[in-house]
């Protein structure tokens, strides 16, 4: 098979077949194959293969009639066919073979007469028919009966098979509930995308969600709350944002005492189902309690699981479970030992980060547990935890997977590493060169929670998962990658969708497809085919950000606003006097002329009037800035390192210095760790006359001044999000001040291009 550019299959994919629907009538005519994650190899021939009442699944495997049975509900809800399920060979036949690659691998040939899919697995099998699924018209995905399609797809042969073993989601359902269907709602779009594996968070110190039948209090007790800060700060934005999605949902509260209690869990029994659903599906669930730390909700309703049974929060994190009582100890097994009976899969998650150890340094119980093991400090107390629950699980059958910070004290074989803290760069490489299996979830760009700008699903798609200096046998322990939703700031079904999604498409594909397909064009226009799809699904998609603006924009004498958005079915409305935008504001439907300063506010809205992301733009008419007439005394820059604690720009000056260290570029200097407070001051060099656009990318908060004048306002604490800003200036010097911060080792970085795009190197910007 000859291997084409997606460009190349897209083209082929435009049929218009010849084929009658019956003995007569109109030619079906399919749709361009935009198949989401990319598939490895594909061959069109032409022709169309079209679904009828009379098309038959069939089986050659038992094991394969659940997917049978899935295949005919994905098929039958829209056409309104009751599609026949048999043994043996069927118009559409699924079948396991010895076929080439990780578990997943399948072939795919639909001809004009008849479809076979092959899977190396159920798990292939069910990636077939997920791609056979999106060659099939949107519509499909109806759950009422939709007469106006011809349900025909283009004949192809496609080989296929994942790159990673590991493409999950995991979900945090601790911080803010989410009921069994929603969950299962995940799972759908998990495996539409060819994701299989679903990270379940079961607990942390918010909630307690999953029924311990020998500790009743866990969900009696752990499981509801009064509303907190997360939940209230989320109120607020529904407000604030205009946002609905915020809203805590009604049916997750209850009264009890007169007070308005949050929350809810799943029952045993509802795990089985949510299991069996996930099996179907071909996704493995992976169930996580986080333990030692982030136990409040546990501590808090059992004696004996703590150092003393005064609980709360310590300097950082809360009271965890003490690794020196063998009653705490008795306590974190019996739990999982329930837990590992309702899973059947080969692994667990433990959790293990984030630990408030201060407790451990005055228990008499943790101390003597150090004695007694030879241990000399709390770090290597958790890490004897660690392993202790470990030797627990692999007794059971069980390997565990936790956070990087299990990579503390050393690891056993069996244990599989999450790497997530971006700022801990050597995890990779110390968990690898151990012999230990590596999943990749950097919170930069996998934590799904963090708040989205343009270039966000960019980031992701482009995220390298092969680290430089690997050798070739520590890159084979690379699993694969997994986004995180984790839910502070997520109260609702709605609102999770909208930040998952369109990033878990990109997560999917560089889960799935070979690296040396890799093309963010291609991606990009197949993620915005997918829109249609997602709307008759009812998911509530983020729709992409508004492109052609910055922040700030600057013009000389007359300016024009050029607005496109990536998602054809969405509607641009806008105002200029700084409300929000209605359906019924004027609607953006061409280039607005502008020649005196104006805001403007657009806000996007899907096809059913669900509103999406409002922006805000200013046009500032402009004249060319004077450059200075003062000549830099030194080449580069000059960054004071405050120690700061704060969260806004303007108060870093107000926290003890640290020192003054010459950088080559707005960057962080190497010596500044921990608390991070910068002022960034210097000069830069502009080589013309001309518009000078400026992107600052921080985690977290970042601001830009200009000879005076702030050009960019990025702020306030957040993950890695960049701002653009322009300003006219006169070629020569302009004295410019970055100011940052930030407390866990962020990120900062800032670019300079003029009018014809070329990015300004750093030896000529900031050269004297």
């Amino acid at each position: 098979m000859t291997k084409p550019s997606y460009k190349q299959w897209i083209a082929a994919c435009t049929l218009t077949s010849t084929l009658l629907l019956g003995a007569c009538g109109p030619a079906p005519v399919t749709r361009d194959a935009s198949i989401v994650p990319l598939p490895n190899q594909i061959q069109q021939s032409g022709n169309a293969f079209v679904l009828t009442p009379n098309t038959t699944i069939g089986t050659t495997d038992p094991e394969l009639q659940p997917a049978a049975q899935y295949l005919k509900e994905i098929l039958s809800a829209a056409t309104g066919y009751d599609l026949q399920v048999k043994e043996g060979k069927g118009t559409i036949t699924l079948a396991k073979a010895n076929i080439e690659g990780k578990e997943g691998a399948y072939t795919l040939s639909a001809k004009s007469d008849r479809i076979d899919i092959t899977g190396n697995s159920y798990g292939g099998v069910i990636a077939g028919i997920e791609s056979l699924r999106q060659l099939f018209p949107p519509q499909i995905e109806s759950k009422q009966i939709v007469d106006s399609v011809a349900w025909a797809i283009p004949t192809a042969e496609i080989q296929d098979a994942p790159r990673f073993e590991w493409r999950g989601i995991m979900l945090d359902v601790s911080r803010h509930f989410y009921t069994k269907e929603e969950v299962k709602e995940l799972l759908d779009l998990m495996a539409l995308y060819k994701m299989n594996k679903f990270h379940w968070h079961l607990t942390d110190d918010q909630g307690w969600r999953i029924e311990i039948k020998k500790y009743p209090l866990l969900t009696e007790k752990g499981a509801w709350r009064t509303f907190n800060s997360h939940d209230r700060s989320c109120m607020k934005s529904a407000k604030s944002e205009d946002n609905p999605d915020f809203l805590i949902p009604e049916n997750k509260l209850r009264i009890v005492e007169g007070d308005t209690l949050y929350g809810g869990y799943y029952t045993q029994e509802d795990i089985k189902e949510v299991i069996e659903y996930a099996k179907v599906r071909g996704i493995d669930i992976v169930p996580e309690i986080d333990m030692p730390g982030h136990m409040l909700a546990a501590v808090s309703n059992y004696s004996g699981v703590a150092c003393t049974d005064k609980v709360g929060w310590g300097n950082t994190f809360s009271s965890p479970v003490c690794p020196g009582k063998e009653s705490a100890m008795e306590f974190c097994k019996n739990v999982y030992s329930e837990l590992i009976d309702l899973f059947p899969y080969k692994y667990v998650h433990i959790g293990g980060d984030e630990v408030e150890k201060a407790n451990w340094k005055k228990c008499p119980d943790c101390q003597k547990r150090m004695r007694d093991n030879h241990l000399k400090t709390e770090e290597e107390l958790q890490s004897w935890f660690i392993h202790d629950m470990e030797k627990f699980f692999n007794a059971k059958g069980k390997e565990m997977i936790g956070w990087d910070e299990i990579i503390e004290g050393g690891l056993s074989p069996t244990a599989t590493v999450m790497w997530w803290r971006s700022w801990a760069k050597d995890a990779p490489a110390k968990t690898t060169q151990q012999g230990n299996s590596i999943i990749f979830t950097p919170n930069g760009q996998f934590y799904l929670d963090y708040q989205e700008d343009k270039n966000s699903v960019r980031n992701i798609y482009n995220f390298n998962p092969a680290i430089e200096g690997l050798t070739s046998e520590q890159q084979a322990l690379v699993k694969g990658v997994q986004g995180n939703i984790w839910c502070e700031w997520i109260p609702s079904r709605e609102r999770m969708q909208y930040m998952a999604v369109p990033r878990l498409l990109a997560i999917a594909e560089l889960g799935w497809s070979q690296p040396s397909q890799k093309n963010w064009n291609d991606f990009a226009q197949r993620m915005a085919n997918q829109f249609e799809r997602l709307n008759i699904m009812g998911i509530n998609y983020r729709i992409p950000d508004l492109e052609g603006f910055h922040r700030n924009n600057a013009f000389i004498g007359e300016g024009t606003v050029k607005v496109t958005c990536l998602d054809p079915n969405a509607k641009i409305h806008y105002t200029t006097d700084g409300s929000t935008p209605t359906l019924q504001s004027p609607k953006y439907e061409g280039p607005i002329q502008v020649k005196e300063t104006t805001d403007f506010t657009f806000r996007t809205f899907r096809p059913n009037g669900k509103a999406g992301d409002i922006s805000r733009t200013r046009f500032i008419k402009s004249e060319y800035a004077p450059a200075t007439t003062v000549t830099p005394s030194t080449k580069g820059l000059q960054a004071e390192w405050y120690e700061f604690k704060g969260n806004k720009c303007a108060d870093i000056t107000k926290a003890p210095l640290n020192g003054n260290y010459p950088i080559e570029k707005v960057m962080i200097p190497e010596k500044a760790k921990g608390n991070i407070g910068l002022v960034i001051k210097g000069f830069i060099n502009v080589p013309k006359d001309d518009i000078y656009t400026f992107a600052l990318l921080s985690d977290d908060g970042s601001t830009l001044v200009i000879d005076g004048e702030q050009v960019i306002d990025n702020d306030g604490p957040h993950g890695p999000r960049e701002v653009i800003g322009q300003k006219a200036l006169s070629k020569g010097y302009h004295p410019i001040e970055v100011r940052y911060f930030d407390q866990n080792g962020g990120q900062l970085k800032m670019t300079v291009t003029g009018t014809e795009g070329n990015e300004i190197p750093t030896s000529d910007l900031y050269a004297n």
